[in-house]
């Protein structure tokens, strides 16, 4: 059995899938043309948080190679609406365009990826991602029945954006170890420092690294969150930590920069590197580098959540950056792209790693080494597989409705998804992102 973090379906402690839906090995990590940056996206009224995370998904190359294929709509016998229908053909149109296009395909269906969502409304960057991703995994089951967990996750959507966590809890006591698995599409990280309510821009996390130490740093559980061993048969005081167990192609990191309580924003500067290495926070720590390079950066510009803008900078294929800001598309240095106040981080997986050589997780310097430029998966990797006992989670592709309350009051913005959008994870407290209505005046 392959022990976590290698490139298997089957990882320690997890049950493999009945079916495999999408050959693993016709994930390719490069893109297989060259091309510059592609069109920019009209704003039809508050569609910039729209506009960003459609340009972050199109230059997602494993993602962007099966639609440029249009394998998927050659294929689709789905009635009605069909999200990787849609998105090919939006990948499409603006990779072989030049002028900026309107997002019509995308525009349409705006309902249907979320039902809270309004057209005219400005919508949090983060939970659009969340739902548009899983309404391409629903697309992807849509033609399977009774599957199991593990099947559902071996889909292409949840193989390029899925992996798994552990959570470890260890019983003071008696020592007992109990695992737990969970499935998730993208990783939302605390920057401030646990058990603060209040927004204290000088307790924020300072880099990517450090909000990753603090998410795998063991909880301490007493008192009224003591933990039952079933050994003891008795709550006792035990450790919970959580670990990344199977590493996802793609990894996307939410930096929880908006604040449940005080609707406030951190706005301090979070570092994060060009090239990282997730492998210190995998559930087997010892081993190579589990190398990532980033392609994409979303960014809120704006002092709270109640107004400001979204635009993002992309990797096109040509290994140029661009910064995309709705119908502009203009080339941009690395360097200005580490300089952002980023919202939504977006890394490629990379496999060809020199012998001997490692991937620090402190910020890369500004030029790449010329062996990570073209990085590729193996055509051994077979994704992940569903693990065990997921009770009480939403099962791949579900969606958690936002609140809503009286219509008539401001909304601060939708509360982070954690399990029921994917996201992994511990949530401590309530995340909201940007809403317009309200504020300072809105660019978006």
């Amino acid at each position: 059995m392959a022990t976590a973090g290698n490139d298997s379906f089957i990882a320690e402690g997890m049950t493999p899938p009945q079916r495999i839906l999408f050959p693993p090995e016709k994930i390719c990590m490069v893109w297989q043309q060259r091309q510059s940056a592609g069109a920019g996206l009209r704003n039809v009224g508050n569609t910039c948080f729209l506009n960003a995370v459609l340009q972050c998904l199109t230059y997602t190359p494993p993602l962007a190679n099966y639609l440029l294929s249009r394998e998927h709509s050659q294929a689709c016998r789905q009635q009605g609406f069909c999200m990787m229908c849609i998105m090919e053909a939006h990948v499409n149109k603006v990779l072989r365009s030049v002028s900026a296009i309107l997002p019509l395909a995308v525009l349409r269906v705006f309902r249907f990826i979320g039902e809270h969502f309004q057209l005219g409304r400005e919508e949090d960057a983060h939970d659009f991602l969340c739902c548009t991703v899983n309404a391409m995994q629903r697309a992807c089951l849509s033609a399977s029945n009774d599957l199991d967990i593990s099947s559902q996750s071996t889909t292409i959507v949840h193989q390029i954006f899925g992996g798994f966590l552990r959570s470890r809890v260890i019983c003071f006591s008696c020592k007992a170890i109990s695992d737990s698995y969970e499935a998730f599409l993208d990783v939302p990280l605390d920057i401030k420092v646990r058990g603060f309510a209040v927004v204290l821009q000088d307790m924020a996390a300072s880099s990517l690294p450090a909000a990753l130490e603090d998410f795998v740093t063991p909880e301490h559980l007493d008192g009224e969150n003591c933990f039952q061993c079933s050994k003891c048969e008795k709550n006792v005081a035990a450790t919970k930590r959580f670990t990344v167990h199977c590493a996802p192609k793609v990894l996307t990191v939410c930096l929880k920069r908006f604040d449940y309580f005080t609707a406030g924003k951190i706005s301090k500067l979070v570092e994060y590197p060009e090239y990282l290495d997730l492998r210190p926070y995998m559930s087997q720590a010892d081993g190579e580098p589990l190398l990532y390079s980033l392609y994409a950066v979303l960014v809120h510009s704006g002092v709270s959540c109640h107004g400001g803008h979204y635009f993002c900078y992309t990797k096109a294929s040509n290994g140029l950056w661009y910064r995309m800001d709705d119908e502009s598309v203009q080339l941009r240095s690395i360097d200005t792209v580490l300089r952002q106040q980023a919202y939504l981080l977006f890394y490629a997986r990379c496999s060809d790693l020199r012998i001997g050589e490692r991937a620090s997780s402190s910020l890369a310097p500004s030029h790449a080494p010329s062996f990570l430029s073209q990085c590729v998966a193996s055509s051994k990797q077979a994704g992940s597989v569903g693990p065990q006992g997921l009770t009480g989670r939403t099962k791949p592709g579900g969606h958690q409705r936002l609140p809503r309350g009286n219509e008539s009051r401001e909304r601060i913005g939708p509360r982070t998804r954690g399990r029921a959008l994917g996201s992994a994870g511990r949530d401590r407290e309530q995340q909201h992102g940007p809403d317009r209505r309200g504020g300072e005046k809105n660019k978006g």
